[in-house]
C-alpha cells in the first residue's frame, strides 16, 4: 500500500524510509569501516597538528583545518548509519533523521568547495601579493571568509533540503542508496520533479562554476608569476605548496561533476553509489593524506609533536 494513500501528503504523512543501496556484507562493512577510521584519524591528526603547533598558526593552516574539520563531519554525517544498515535487516531511518542527514550533507558538501574556493584566494594573495599578505589575510578576514563558506553552505542546504522534502513520496519508501541523498529521493516522488532537477542542476552548476572560476583565475595569477621568477629553486617550492591544494581540488570536484553536474546524473543511479562512497568517504580520508605527505611544514610538525609526546 502507498505509504500516502491516495498520494496527499497531509492524509499519511511518510514516518521513515528504507536504505536499500547496500545488502548485508560483512566485508562491505569491514572495508568501510577501516576507511572510515582511517578518514577520522588523519582528519583529526590535522586538527590537532595545526592547533597545538605556533609554526603552523597561519592563515594557510587556518583553512586547512576547517577542511579537516569539514571532511571529519562529511564522513560523519553518513557512515556511522551506514555501517550500522549494512549489518542490520530494517536498514530503517526516520522521515526526520532522513532529512536531518540530508541537511548536514548538502551543507558541508557545499562548505567544502567553498573553501576550496577560499584556500586558492588565499594562495593567490600570498604568492602574487606578499607584501599586502599579513593585512589582506589578517585573522579577522580569514575568520569572515570561513564563516562565509559555511554560511553559503547553509543557504544552499536549507534550499536543497526545502524543494526535496516538500515533494510527495508515495510510491515507495525504499531508497536505493546508503544514505538521503537528492537523487533518489527524487526517484520516489510521485510529483512532477522538472523543477527540483532543474534547481539542483542551477545551484550545483552555480556553485561549482563560480567557485571553479576563482579557483582557476587564481592559479592563473600564481603559475604567470611564479614561471616570472629567476631562481628554478623558489619556483620548484611555491609550485609544490600549491600541488596539495590542486590535487585535492581535481579530485573533489571530478567527482561532484560525475554525480551531480552531468546532464543524466539522475539516471546513474548504481555509478552514483560507487561515485558517493569516493566523495563522502575517500576523499575525507586522501585530503589528510595528501596535504601532510607533500608539505615539509606539516610532516615537521608531526615529528615535533612525537618528539615532545616520547620525551614526556
Amino acid at each position: 500500500m502507498s505509504p500516502y494513500g491516495n498520494g496527499n501528503l497531509s492524509a499519511m504523512p511518510l514516518q521513515k524510509f528504507v536504505l536499500d543501496g547496500f545488502q548485508t556484507q560483512v566485508l562491505l562493512f569491514a572495508l568501510f569501516l577501516a576507511l572510515y577510521v582511517v578518514a577520522i584519524l588523519g582528519n583529526l591528526t590535522m586538527i590537532v597538528v595545526i592547533t597545538l603547533d605556533a609554526r603552523l598558526h597561519s592563515p594557510m593552516y587556518f583553512f586547512l583545518k576547517n577542511l579537516s574539520f569539514v571532511d571529519l563531519c562529511y564522513s560523519s554525517v553518513i557512515y556511522p548509519k551506514a555501517l550500522a544498515n549494512i549489518l542490520s535487516s530494517s536498514k530503517v531511518i526516520t522521515f526526520a533523521g532522513c532529512a536531518t542527514q540530508f541537511f548536514l550533507f548538502s551543507m558541508v558538501g557545499t562548505t567544502e568547495a567553498f573553501l576550496l574556493a577560499v584556500m586558492a584566494y588565499d594562495r593567490f594573495v600570498a604568492i602574487c601579493s606578499p607584501l599586502c599578505y599579513p593585512i589582506s589575510m589578517r585573522p579577522s578576514v580569514c575568520a569572515c571568509l570561513v564563516l562565509g563558506t559555511y554560511c553559503g553552505g547553509c543557504v544552499n542546504s536549507v534550499l536543497q533540503t526545502s524543494f526535496t522534502f516538500s515533494l510527495p513520496f508515495c510510491s515507495s519508501n525504499r531508497i536505493d542508496h546508503f544514505f538521503c541523498d537528492v537523487l533518489p529521493l527524487l526517484k520516489l516522488a510521485c510529483a512532477d520533479t522538472t523543477i527540483n532537477e532543474l534547481v539542483m542542476f542551477g545551484l550545483c552548476g552555480l556553485i561549482t562554476v563560480g567557485t571553479i572560476l576563482v579557483i582557476l583565475t587564481s592559479y592563473g595569477y600564481i603559475t604567470v608569476t611564479i614561471l616570472k621568477m629567476r631562481s628554478g629553486r623558489g619556483r620548484h617550492k611555491l609550485f609544490s605548496t600549491c600541488s596539495s591544494h590542486l590535487t585535492a581540488v581535481s579530485i573533489y570536484y571530478g567527482t561532484v561533476f560525475v554525480m551531480y553536474v552531468q546532464p543524466g546524473a539522475v539516471e546513474s543511479m548504481e555509478q552514483g553509489k560507487v561515485v558517493s562512497v569516493f566523495y563522502t568517504l575517500v576523499i575525507p580520508m586522501l585530503n589528510p593524506l595528501i596535504y601532510s605527505l607533500r608539505n615539509k611544514e606539516v610532516k615537521d610538525a608531526l615529528w615535533r609533536l612525537g618528539q615532545k609526546h616520547t620525551a614526556t
